[in-house]
């Protein structure tokens, strides 16, 4: 190893002699003496040279560089190569020793006087010469080196090596095998051989000398609707390219998007181009580069949904079999799931044993499952429901009201699959509807008689069948009776309302009136008379308003709009009054002060007081009073003359009329008009508004949520 430590380094130029290749380089231990004869010898030739004296006891190879420039290096493999002695030729190299000790002086004659002096050594010191060849074989290439090298004879050298000729370098492609021997002679008597790796990028003293090592770095910067991808580490001015494809486990990913770029520079991708098997592929434009790939969206969520988007199920029927083909720009990591789903909104019942892994491209097969129009195929992906496609709008036999049973492989046991769970018929009820097990027998003479389609049967005969019944022909049987039971109930209610006609009448007639309106006073009349003084014209009208909500008709007089023109005031209250008596309505007498004055007028003036006879012969067919009878009114005075028409009949008609005062400016009710019944508004709305409602609407209305109302609006006309 003391040799080893100082080598001499002879460069083939400098050499006497020798052709090579300038790159190569040879490195001689200390005392002995080489040149390169030749850096491509005809591999298995052997160019003249001396005799052969030396052996070889040791080949080691190590990994090294040759470089033109300190970033333009190219990988190689450095021979090692330690020479000792030939055996056979250790008498002769004794007997040359002893001569040429005894003859000091004498110049030998040979092949010494072509070598250069080395250190410690002249052609006329005794030597040993030798021709190594070194060759370096790939599974493209070999390449053969003739090496000459002569050590000086001395005592020292007996028994032991004379040293080591170090060769730089044989080159081979980054990573490849590299097969290297050295021998002594063409004919290989004497050989050594080893096979090493060549270093690729991953050894540190190429990474920055090594061009194909130098390859750039990809950042990937997302956005909302862009992708950026920067291209890091490259050198600036060179060109390299960039290439987009998606990654495939089944190997058609194709080539892709190819971009030839120049650093720096960057690429911008769409946010809808991203799919989770989408892959940057960066290198410079070298010879046989290192390429730098990087996947950076394959565990992206918004990737993920991007690609079920743009996936695809679709079923086919090839004969009487159902295959589907799930198309997806990327592999899927899903299961395709065969379900039952007699609802079209409803739920779907995974078939049991049919589920299997998506596949490549091209239909799958689901064991020969056989197509139903109550069939969908789903897809899962992470627990969930990522696609789903049914048969529903194919002609094929069956129908979607069939019952889908399920069969246990032996023992010959049926249940019907329903909402998620297999019922046995025994405790089946079909649509919820009859008592369990009422179809049991028919639905196992329908298996057993062919009637029933066969959906899927196992090979191996130990698994579920799966049948598909028709119901269609149970539930006409089924709606059947429910028809006659309905037309037999129809029969009945109508001979009961022939057998109670009159009492069903009453009660029609009273269910009409109590619900059939919108309002606790609906299809109710009155008639209110007021003076004509701004305070009573306003809770004239506001009592008016708040009547109306409760689905009370209330006339006003004075008022009457066209009706008061074409026949005056008087005429038309008359008639108002007529009309009113007639038909049961309600005539409402509202005080205010004017009115109080108008009915103690009246009362003041009345000449004759109206006797029972006369007052029963008012309601005859014009119900208006005698003109003797009564006191005389001035022609404009309305509510004057509503008294002259209500008086005389007041006490015969006491359900007719209701006298209703403003408490806030009333505070009695004059004598002439106490036969009536008197309420104080607003105090005593709810008594009032029963009033209206009539003894019959009493019991069967509740207006106490509408008091409130009526009196706050009344109160409001007066208060203003």
């Amino acid at each position: 190893m003391h040799a080893l430590g100082q080598l001499l380094l002879v460069l083939v130029a400098g050499s006497a002699g020798g052709r090579g290749d300038p790159r190569d380089t040879l490195a001689c231990s200390q005392g002995l003496t080489c040149r390169l004869l030749d850096t491509d010898v005809l591999c298995g030739t052997e160019p003249p040279g001396p005799r052969q004296e030396l052996a070889l006891a040791r080949l080691r190879l190590e990994p090294a560089l040759r470089c033109t420039e300190p970033t333009a290096c190219a990988p190689c493999l450095e021979a090692r190569v330690r020479l000792a002695l030939s055996p056979a030729a250790g008498t002769a190299t004794e007997s040359r020793l002893s001569v040429q000790l005894g003859t000091a002086g004498t110049e030998d004659s040979g092949d010494g006087g072509q070598w250069s002096p080395a250190t410690a050594a002249t052609p006329s010191q005794p030597n040993v010469t030798g021709l190594l060849l070194l060759s370096g074989h790939t599974f493209a290439s070999s390449r053969c080196v003739a090496v000459e090298v002569w050590a000086p004879l001395g005592p020292a050298l007996r028994g032991r090596t004379v040293g080591w000729v170090i060769f730089r370098c044989f080159e081979a492609p980054l990573g490849s095998e590299l097969h290297i021997s050295a021998y002594m002679n063409s004919r290989g008597r004497q050989r050594l051989s080893q096979q090493q790796r060549v270093p690729d990028c991953s050894w540190p003293a190429a990474q920055d000398a090594v061009p194909q090592c130098q390859v750039p770095r990809l950042r990937v910067s997302p956005g909302q609707k862009e992708v950026v991808v920067e291209v890091e580490g490259a050198a600036v001015g060179h060109s390299y390219t960039l290439r987009l494809y998606h990654n495939h486990s089944h190997g058609t990913s194709g080539p892709g998007h190819v971009v030839t770029m120049s650093s720096p520079m960057n690429y911008v991708l769409p946010a809808d181009e991203v799919l989770p098997c989408l892959c940057l592929q960066v290198w410079p434009e070298t010879q046989d580069p290192l390429r730098a790939t990087l996947c950076p969206f394959s565990h992206d969520a918004e990737a993920w949904e991007r690609l079920w988007a743009q996936s695809q199920l679709v079923l086919h029927i090839q004969g009487q079999v159902l295959t589907c083909s799930l198309s997806a720009p990327c592999d899927l990591l899903a299961e395709l799931v065969p379900c039952w789903q007699p609802v079209p909104s409803g739920a779907c019942q995974p078939l049991p044993g049919l589920q299997q892994p998506a596949g490549g491209k091209g239909p799958q097969e689901f064991g020969g499952l056989r197509p139903h129009p109550n069939l969908c195929v789903q897809v899962w992906s992470s627990g969930q429901v990522r696609l789903t496609q049914c048969l529903r709008d194919r002609a094929l036999p069956g129908r979607p009201d069939d019952l889908l049973l399920l069969e246990r492989g032996g023992n010959a046991s049926l249940c019907a699959v329903e909402r998620g769970a297999c019922t046995p018929l025994a405790s089946f009820t079909s649509r919820g509807a009859g008592h369990p097990g009422l179809l049991e027998q028919d639905l196992q003479r329908d298996v057993a008689g062919g009637q029933c389609q066969q959906l899927w049967r196992p090979s191996n005969r130990t698994g579920v069948v799966l049948w598909a019944c028709p119901l269609h022909k149970y539930l006409r049987t089924h709606w059947a009776l429910v028809w006659m039971g309905v037309l037999l109930g129809t029969a009945c209610l109508l001979l009961l309302l022939l057998m109670k006609k009159e009492d069903m009448k009453g009660w029609l007639k009273s269910l009409r009136a109590g619900y059939g309106s919108s309002g606790p006073l609906q299809g109710r009349r009155a008639l209110l008379v007021h003076a004509a003084e701004p305070v009573a014209e306003q809770a004239a009208c506001a009592l008016m308003a708040a009547l109306h909500s409760l689905g009370l008709t209330v006339v006003a007089a004075p008022g009457g709009g066209s009706g008061v023109a074409a026949l005056g005031p008087l005429p038309w209250l008359h008639a108002q009054h007529h009309r009113a008596l007639r038909d049961s309505d309600t005539i409402i007498l509202l005080l205010s002060p004017a009115a109080v004055a108008a009915a103690q007028q009246w009362d003041a003036g009345a000449r004759v007081v109206p006797e029972s006879g006369a007052a029963e012969s008012s309601l005859g067919p014009r119900h208006s009073p005698d003109p003797d009878d009564v006191p005389t009114v001035a022609p404009c005075e309305v509510f004057a003359a509503a008294l002259s028409c209500a008086m005389p009949v007041l006490a015969v008609a006491r359900g007719h009329y209701v006298v209703a005062r403003l408490e806030a400016l009333v505070p009695a009710v004059p004598p002439a008009l106490r036969a009536a019944p008197a309420f104080a508004l607003p105090g005593e709305m709810e008594r009032f508004l029963q009033a209206l409602a009539g003894p019959a609407r009493q019991r069967g209305r509740c207006l106490q949520p509408h008091v409130a109302a009526v009196a706050e609006a009344l109160q409001r006309a007066v208060g203003e």
